[in-house]
């Protein structure tokens, strides 16, 4: 099937003209009948994979997904873009699941999502054998397997679709796996000659900075105050702690309310509708329990304790920015988190995998190379460049010459007939002639894998090895700057207060331009008017877009990025209307 109704789709249910590379690929291999694993960054637009093709291929796409609250979201936005979906999940009585099933057997839903849990049961097999299927998406694939962050045991069962159904293409999809969690998702669900799709996992939109979690409501309230407005989330490491941290902020003045696992189910349900619907600026929300949002217009997240592992961290900082305007991410970092959850990895099945990601972790939260490299190099993306969108790039730290070292080191890795792990390399560096301590030649290390000149292994026993930019390094004798560990003693202790980066307040100022605010105000009254949340009509980078090229006539609003056909029909005028005035 030709992309050409691909792309008439794409702009007239979602308002943009052409694809991401990496979307086209993925939608090209799908319509081809080809299984195909995508990883894209949350907010890439990773749903467009699938439901692009379910609108233009006779059948319904099955999309499996982990959180009843995401199935809603994701709903109602197609929903309101008059594309004909719907969910199935223990939210929905008898009579309205009977009514749902009705109209996936006589193919009257385009998209259907539905829960691992519900789809390994015998019951909905037997739907599935009765009904006309394009596509199986199967969204969060990181949880199918138990490398990653997120594991569902449910998921493991998913290859019975490999087996069931072999001329149905799958596509899996996931924002957060590394090397590891990607070769164990295409093993878990024995998908037969795969298409392997990898976007860049570069969010260069969101800013990242990291502070010492030292008198931390005093560093949000100033975070905050900066942002007014701006809807945003909290990830707290205890249930408690989000009560209190969502108290606090109450009393400050801020509209805020927490979110757990140890809350009823009707109450967080009305806690993220609130949210989703901008009734609710700030969610206070634990680190362990998921909360499944599809909200584009979230503009910052704060960690106020140290995540567990570097996936879930960059799939939580994620749910900011996803419409791609600029947003911001703060994790507020002290020892004493990384000594707590320590102590919480008592997995036994799993207990050394999660402790070695937990110091992969530190090593970000401490790191002295640009944050945007260590992320990319983690995921096994090269960057080498500084992104000037992080603190670590705005700041300046005195470097030496540790070529001696480094290569040193990448030449003990390969004459090592045997794994090497951390700590037995950095006791290796210190018995050398190289006049480095214990200390020193863990810090040393550190800045090797954050840099992406050596990775640890996850699967093979957390054994460290050359990247292909470490052999360069070594076969050029490439000359490698080190920061001491003196200076980041230093740094550490005279750390600046600042939140954000300084080129960050330019950007930032466009969410306050007269006629941006003008058409936030329109876009609440419509959204409180349609009973939608205000990111559904449109989002705010739209918005931006809106308000930068004061679009005047109809042809001129259906160029904007995000405004389609079926938007137009339904908002457009309104819209110019406030532009005009």
């Amino acid at each position: 099937m030709p992309l050409t109704s691909a792309r008439t789709a794409l702009k007239k249910y979602f308002g943009y003209d052409s694809f991401h590379p990496t979307q086209e690929k993925a939608i090209s291999a799908v319509l081809a009948g080809k299984n195909t694993l995508v990883l894209m960054p949350t907010g890439g637009g990773k749903s467009v994979c699938y439901q692009v093709p379910a609108l233009v291929k006779a059948g319904t796409a099955i999309v499996v997904s982990p959180l009843i609250a995401l199935m809603k979201d994701q709903v109602d936005g197609l929903q309101a873009m008059g594309i004909a979906a719907d969910y199935l999940n223990s939210s929905l009585d008898a009579r309205e699941q009977a009514s749902i099933i009705e109209r996936a057997k006589k193919g009257e839903i385009k998209l259907l999502y539905v829960s691992a849990e519900r789809l390994a049961t015998p019951s909905f097999f037997q739907l599935l054998k009765q009904m006309e299927i394009s596509v199986f998406a199967i969204d969060e694939a990181h949880c199918i397997s138990s490398w990653g962050h997120d594991f569902r045991p449910e998921y493991a069962q998913l290859s019975n679709l490999t087996r069931s159904f072999p001329s149905i293409p799958i596509l899996a999809l996931t924002a957060t796996a590394d090397f590891t969690t990607r070769q164990d998702i295409l093993t878990q669900l024995e998908l037969p000659d795969p298409v392997v799709l990898i976007d860049s996992f570069d969010r260069p939109n969101i800013s990242l900075s990291v502070q010492l979690g030292i008198d931390r409501m005093t560093k949000i309230q100033k975070f905050l105050q900066e942002r007014q407005s701006q809807p945003g989330i909290v990830y707290c490491l205890s249930r408690k702690t989000t009560e209190e941290v969502a108290q606090k902020l109450q009393q400050a003045g801020f509209s805020a309310a927490s979110y757990h696992a140890g809350m009823s189910s009707a109450e967080r349900s009305r806690v993220q509708r609130s949210f989703i619907k901008d009734k609710t600026q700030i969610i206070c929300a634990t680190i362990a329990f998921g909360m499944g949002i599809d909200k584009l217009n979230v503009r910052w997240v704060i960690h106020y304790n140290l995540p567990k592992n570097i996936e879930g961290y960059y799939q939580e900082i994620g749910r900011s920015g996803r419409d791609g305007a600029p947003a911001d991410a703060l994790l507020l970092y002290t020892y004493r988190d990384y000594q707590t959850l320590k102590k919480f990895c008592t997995d036994s099945s799993r207990t050394e995998l999660q402790l070695a990601k937990l110091e992969r972790m530190k090593e970000f939260a401490e790191s002295v190379i640009c944050r945007r490299q260590v992320l990319m190099h983690y995921f096994g993306e090269p960057y080498v460049k500084k992104c000037h969108n992080c603190d670590v790039c705005e700041s300046k730290l005195a470097t030496f010459d540790g070529s001696a070292i480094v290569h040193f080191v990448l030449q003990a890795l390969t004459d090592s007939t045997q794994p090497i792990t951390t700590k037995e390399l950095a006791s290796l560096i210190a018995n050398a002639s190289l006049g480095v301590s214990f200390a020193e030649s863990h810090f040393y290390l550190s800045q090797l894998k954050n840099a992406g000149i050596i990775t640890q292994l996850f699967d093979k026993q957390q054994q460290l090895s050359l990247t292909r930019h470490g052999k360069k390094v070594l076969a050029e004798r490439k000359k490698v700057s080190l920061v001491t560990l003196d200076t980041f003693i230093e740094k550490r202790e005279t750390a600046a207060d600042t939140i954000k980066p300084k080129r960050r307040k330019p950007r930032s100022s466009e969410y306050h331009s007269p006629i941006f605010e003008a058409l936030r105000q329109k876009r609440a009254e419509v959204s409180q008017a349609q009973k939608l949340p205000a990111y559904m009509i449109f989002s705010d980078k739209t918005l931006l877009e809106m308000a930068h090229e004061k679009p005047a006539t109809k042809a001129q609003m259906l160029a904007i990025s995000g405004v389609g056909e079926v938007k137009w029909e339904k908002y457009g005028v309104k819209f110019l209307e406030v532009i005009q005035q």
